[in-house]
Order: structure tokens, then sequence, then C-alpha cells
């Protein structure tokens, strides 16, 4: 209340600062903008200086007669994207990893299911195994590659049959192996933060309604960890994808095929080892042809990523 007798209004005085001003203020751009810089600015700079603009420039030398040394790039049009069509390897490559990541997915999943649904369910000493389950992932591909190359070049030393570079059945199942023994521990544990969210009331409902174990676990608590599982299977499915080291140390692409027309063909090489192998080649004007595959090779990665993503969440339930 003024002297003569009026009253106030705090929202119609463009210079208090009380909280009416706040308010106006924080529905204006210039105040969003700035909340922005504030709290986004740092993460966005530096998203788009390890992420963003790598992805152009590498999209631009995918148009260019790129070496990897030099700093004269002729412009090639789309005559690096026409060498990967052409390249037979490259698709022999895409069709083992599409193989590869539909098998690991399976049978990463349902044996990290399996045993996260063990040790939740009180077994004595679960805690232990929950730990023993999860180190493998804390290891390097690299190093588990070595490391089971030669625990299973030893097995099949001893049954007599062919090592892993000389048998392409032999080295893509030892893959398999390695994949499935490093993954299942990361899976396990999401699997678990997953069951453990499962509404103790719903458990009980079914219980009471007479479901057995297999019903109440199909029809309540698969539903329920439909969110662990849609995590779950992106992060199989696009390490399948993009299994590199692991590949390179346990096999390297062995065992060779060369074909009557002097072809080279790496029966266990999977597509980001073909594309490596591209790169570091004796042939260094191909490196504008990696960086094309390269380029596609993320461009379908994002793809099939984004429509596994999107399936899964439309069987999600909501809470």
């Amino acid at each position: 209340m003024t002297g003569s007798g009026q009253s106030h209004n705090f929202l119609d005085d463009k210079t208090n600062t009380g909280k009416g001003i706040v308010i106006m203020d924080r529905n204006t751009t210039k105040y969003k903008v700035k909340q922005y810089i504030m709290f986004a600015g740092i993460s966005t700079v530096l998203f788009a200086a390890v992420v963003i603009i790598p992805f152009i420039y590498g999209l631009y030398l995918t148009f260019t007669s790129w070496d990897g040394i030099s700093k004269d790039k002729q412009f090639f049009g789309f005559a690096n994207y026409i060498a990967t069509f052409k390249d037979i390897a490259y698709w022999q490559a895409l069709g083992r990893t599409v193989i590869y990541s539909v098998i690991s997915v399976v049978l990463v999943n349902v044996v990290a299911f399996f045993l996260a649904y063990l040790l939740t369910s009180g077994i004595k000493g679960q805690n232990f195994f929950r730990a023993g389950f999860f180190i493998p992932n804390l290891i390097g591909g690299i190093v588990l590659g070595y490391i089971w190359q030669t625990l299973l070049n030893g097995l099949l030393s001893k049954w007599g049959q062919p090592l892993l570079a000389l048998s392409a059945k032999n080295g893509f199942i030892g893959m398999l192996i390695l994949l499935c023994w490093q993954q299942i521990g990361y899976m396990m544990i999401i699997y678990i933060a997953g069951l453990q969210a499962v509404p103790e009331d719903m458990l009980e409902a079914a219980k009471i309604d007479g479901a057995n174990k297999w019903q109440t676990l199909w029809k309540v608590t698969i539903p329920n960890v439909m969110p662990s599982i849609t995590i779950c299977m992106f992060l199989t499915l696009t390490n399948g994808f993009k299994l590199f080291d692991q590949n390179l140390a346990l096999t390297g692409g062995q065992p060779y095929i060369i074909n009557p027309d002097g072809t080279t063909v790496h029966t266990t090489e999977m597509l980001a080892l073909n594309i490596y192998n591209t790169f570091y080649g004796q042939n260094a004007n191909a490196r504008g042809t990696a960086q094309a595959k390269a380029v596609l090779f993320f461009v379908l990665v994002a793809a099939i990523g984004l429509i596994q993503l999107s399936a899964t969440r439309k069987k999600e339930v909501q809470q």
C-alpha cells in the first residue's frame, strides 16, 4: 500500500528486483540462453569438439583422395563410396558381423538374465558371484583376446582340432565365447537392478492369484524388466557390431583364403577389422575408402540401434 492509498503491483515494476520480475525474466529467450550457457555450454563445446566436428571432417575426407599424411587432398566425389560398394570383402565382413551380432545378442542376454534371476533369488554367496561374473568386463579386449587365444588353442591342440588361425569355424566360435565371457557379467548387473525394481505387490498379487513361478516370470517379471532388456539388447547389439580389439587379438581375421583372381579373403574378419585393414593396408590411397566404410558403418550401427530401441520400448510397462 502506497502513501496515496493505492496498492503497488511488483509484477508491473520494471525496476524492482522482487520475485515477480524474476519470474518474468525466466520466460524470456535471453534468460534461457544465459541459463543454457551457464549449465550446458561447456558440455556442448566439448561434445562438438570431440564428436560433431571430427565426424563432419571425416565425412569431408570421404570425398577426397586423402592418404593420411599429405595435406593435398583432391576432390574425388563419390569414388570412395563406389569403391566400398564394389569391395566384396567389405560385404562378406558385414554378413559375418550381422550373424555374429544376432547370435551374441541372444546368448549374452539369455545367460545374463538367467544369472541375474538366480542371483536375486536369495542364494548363499550371491554378492560374491555377482562380483566374480562382473570382473571379466574390467579386462581390456586385447588382453582377453590373447588370453583366450592361448586357452582355446591349447584345448583345440589337445583335442586334435585345428587352431583358431587355421579354422574359420573355430575362430568364429572362439570370438563368441570371448564376447560372452566379457559381456555377460555387465549385462547381469543391469538385469539385477531391473529385477530388484519389480514391485513386490505385483509379485504377491500373482502368487495370490495362483500363478506358478514360470507364469509369474513371463507375465509379471519380464514385462517390468523391459527397460533393462532394452538397455542390454542395445549394448550387446552395438558391441557385436563394433567388435574390433577381440577380433584383432584372437584371430586377426585368419585363416586367409586366396582366390584365383589374387584377392585375399579374411574368413574371420569382422566389419571394424575390415575397415582397420583397409586403412592400414599397403595401398595408402585406400584410406579415403576406409573413411567411407567407417561413415557407412556409423550410419548402419546407429540405424540398427535406433530401430531396436524403438521396437523394445513399445513393450515397456508404464509405471
